[in-house]
């Protein structure tokens, strides 16, 4: 049986790292973010479905998410319609993940992982979680982020506070050395729990 652990976070929290963290310690990690970038990239499977919808946003045959940003500020109702042209395609994307890695534990990285009900596809749910002054501090740091943004993009998810109640283990980011302990001491937990598939 594949145990499939659900890796969730609010923006800015480290979940990234942490995924990264899983990574190190030999557990397949499949990366939601990561798959919506080979989908907007140049001859994605996805360039031409958004092509047809919002033409404006393509740039040299890719998706440009900075574009789509822009689009999404002036009217919100176009991300309900750009995931429901996406979707599909992700899910297909997680789906052949899953078919590789048969039996094993698996990461499953997904940012909205509550808000788009994957939850349901999980056995385990681990919430990456850092103080609220320290998630916008990192998030405005990045270049491309302004804090508009931020606050945009905050509107949409699950509060970290909801998040940290449903979920079986958090990982707390305010140093690289703890959250990589509670990684480890997670996978462990995981492994002991966790009988692999030897047909």
């Amino acid at each position: 049986m594949t145990l499939r652990v659900g890796l969730t976070g609010s923006i800015g929290m480290g979940k990234s790292t942490t995924a990264a963290m899983f990574a190190d310690e030999g557990i397949p990690v499949w990366d939601a973010d990561r798959a919506v970038h080979d989908l907007y990239a140049p001859n994605g499977a996805a360039v031409e479905i958004i092509r047809a919808q919002f033409p404006s946003v393509i740039n040299d045959g890719a998706v440009s998410r900075r574009r789509l940003r822009e689009l999404i500020a002036t009217d919100p109702t176009v991300l309900d319609r750009l995931q429901t042209l996406v979707h599909p395609l992700v899910a297909q994307n997680r789906q052949d993940f899953l078919a590789a890695n048969a039996g094993s534990i698996v990461l499953l990285d997904i940012p909205l992982l509550f808000e788009t009900g994957a939850d349901a596809l999980c056995d385990v749910i681990v919430v990456v979680s850092a103080p609220a002054d320290v998630q916008r501090a990192r998030v405005v740091a990045r270049a491309e982020m302004s804090e508009s943004d931020f606050d945009m993009i905050l509107a949409r998810q699950t509060p970290d506070a909801e998040k940290r109640k449903r979920a079986d283990y958090i990982v707390e980011t305010l140093t690289l050395d703890t959250a990589r302990a509670a990684v480890r001491d997670i996978v462990q937990q995981l492994r002991d729990t966790h009988a692999p598939d030897r047909s």
